[in-house]
């Protein structure tokens, strides 16, 4: 199907010239704001358009169940994808300066920075892992040490960065407080570069984590304020590969230059990496936050324009969050952005999934951070890799990420057009979970077969193969989880977003304390399996059940 959805048109479905309808459809019509209508139906949304007649005697089961649902009034106003096989959610204004009609140069633009961003947290936090050997001979410890203090907190840091970046992006706007976080982060990795001493270093690391971790929150947002419905999925493919692959590539290419070059040099790149995003973000991005729910519908630009501001003072002004400040009175109180995510995560149908999500994600961070030790500790205990093997190694998940986001732009398109077509023209949220079935056999072998790599010290193409393998499983399990959380709650897409970033770091943030000393006493084998165990068990306890009472969670509990 094709991206470009900025084409819309009026649904030529035509309800049929001068039909009459009763006084009772009419109030129907009339309940239905077509601007907000997504939300108020989370988890459910008609998305086949093919009305061909107001007569139910002619129609198929796919036409009277959207009939039954609009009534042929409002369908005859519905706008659809530009090849006419969709219905458009959210539908979109009338508006040049709503995110939906931007053009798709401009929407892509937006989805690649936002993507890049979202590789720096966890980017950052992965250099001290290519750096751990010479970090440990710098300050005089032990990699163990090393990984206790600056590695795992940061990472657990991540995860309630997010829970404050949102609470802000729900009153002033996604872009001032994408910009201003990832200044701070920074100006943090840049103190990672110079720290003179342990203490600064893991304030410095810890300090970045929880600041830079605002684009793994803001790129929920900005796919579903940019892309209409039935591309999210694709789109947040893309979004997720960009943090998911992060704490891979810089272990993979900083592993060769620490082993010639001082580690600093590898967080200076770091910072010099940073300082384009940083760049792509105050020179292209504009503010993506659109206020539907408000009538009439605020339009700072609009407003901008008319009122004789020139376009770069108001870019400065939306960048630096003044037109954020002002459009705060539009939004929520404080009070509200500040208990919305505790309102949000205690919903049965999402606080599930949280748990399966924390551990299936949790325990691949854990084979990030710890297994640089395992091939660099010489045997028996690890395989003895020189600091270039251990870089090479790290290319196995990159490898594995980018082909689990090519199967997920496919296989996500065919679960939602094979359950749109089997439902009668409408897709429900619980479908989404059916990609996680593809990823528990490949996570099981993926995690076996690495744990028997490391304790058996089988070939290395053993071990890469485990290694990509669960990666992808990963992948693919973590983008259908965003995209099921984001159907069932499309109004707290922020919430939803810190509150998977917060699971996934609360999962794997302690992994690394005991994973080493576990593997040393028992053996890997050991170590992942169970780990795989723990995740498969709750697969069965958890998804099952989710597609089965899934609607009723919804029509109980979605906000």
């Amino acid at each position: 199907m094709s991206d470009n959805d900025n084409e819309k048109h009026s649904s030529d479905l035509r309800a049929g010239d001068g039909a009459e309808t009763s006084s009772g459809q009419d109030e129907k019509d009339q309940e239905i704001n077509l601007a907000t209508f997504h939300e108020q139906r989370a988890g459910r949304l008609v998305l086949d358009p093919d009305y061909s007649s107001t007569n139910p005697a002619l129609l198929l089961p796919t036409h009277r169940e959207a009939l039954a649902e609009f009534g042929p009034t409002i369908a005859s106003k519905l706008k659809l994808s530009a090849d006419g096989t969709k219905v458009l959610w959210p539908q979109p204004t009338d508006s040049p300066y709503d995110p939906q009609n931007w053009s798709n140069r401009k929407k892509h633009l937006h989805l690649f920075i936002i993507t890049l961003a979202a590789i720096v947290p966890d980017f950052d936090s992965g250099i001290g892992i290519a750096a751990i050997f010479r970090l440990a001979t710098q300050f005089n410890t032990t990699t163990t040490e090393i990984n206790d203090m600056t590695s795992n907190w940061s990472i657990f840091l991540l995860g309630w960065g997010g829970l404050f970046a949102v609470m802000l992006i729900r009153r002033y706007g996604r872009l001032p407080i994408l910009f201003w976080s990832q200044i701070c982060a920074l100006g943090f990795v840049i103190g990672c570069t110079f720290a003179p001493d342990l203490k600064t270093f893991t304030a410095m690391r810890c300090l970045n984590g929880f600041f830079g971790t605002a684009p793994q929150v803001t790129g929920l947002y900005v796919v579903t304020d940019l892309f209409p419905f039935h591309l999210q999925a694709r789109k947040l493919n893309i979004w997720t590969m960009g943090f998911i692959i992060s704490p891979f590539v810089s272990p993979f290419a900083f592993g060769f230059l620490v082993a010639r070059a001082n580690w600093r040099w590898a967080y200076g790149i770091g910072a010099i990496y940073g300082a384009i995003v940083c760049l792509m973000i105050v020179l292209f991005m504009d503010e993506t936050m659109y206020d539907r729910g408000v009538f009439p519908i605020p339009e700072p630009a609009a407003e901008a324009s008319k009122g004789g501001i020139s376009y770069v003072r108001y870019r400065i002004e939306t960048l630096v969050g003044i037109t954020g400040y002002k459009m705060a009175k539009y939004r929520l109180s404080w009070t509200e952005a500040i208990l919305s995510p505790l309102k949000v995560v205690w919903r049965p149908h999402l606080l599930i999934i949280l748990i399966f999500e924390a551990m299936v994600f949790g325990f691949s961070i854990g084979i990030n951070v710890t297994n640089a030790v395992f091939l660099g500790t010489p045997p028996p205990a690890g395989f003895g890799f020189s600091q270039f093997g251990i870089a090479g190694g790290y290319g196995t998940p990159i490898v594995a990420v980018l082909i689990g986001e090519l199967i997920g732009r496919f296989n996500n398109d065919f679960i939602m057009n094979l359950s749109i077509k089997r439902n009668n023209g409408v897709f429900e949220a619980e479908n989404r979970l059916w990609a996680c079935y593809l990823a528990m056999p490949l996570y099981i072998c993926g995690f076996v077969l690495l744990g028997a790599s490391l304790q058996n010290h089988l070939s290395v193409g053993a071990l890469i193969m485990g290694w990509g393998i669960a990666e992808l499983a990963v992948m693919i399990n973590t983008v259908a989880v965003y995209a099921y959380c984001n159907d069932c709650f499309p109004r707290h897409q922020g919430e939803i977003s810190a509150c998977i970033n917060l699971a996934r770091t609360l999962g794997g943030f302690s992994v690394a304390f005991f994973q080493v000393p576990w593997a040393l006493k028992h053996g890997a084998l050991q170590v992942f399996g169970v780990e795989a165990a723990i995740v498969v068990g709750l697969f069965f306890l958890s998804v099952p059940l989710i597609q089965i009472k899934g609607r009723s969670f919804r029509e109980k509990y979605s906000m």
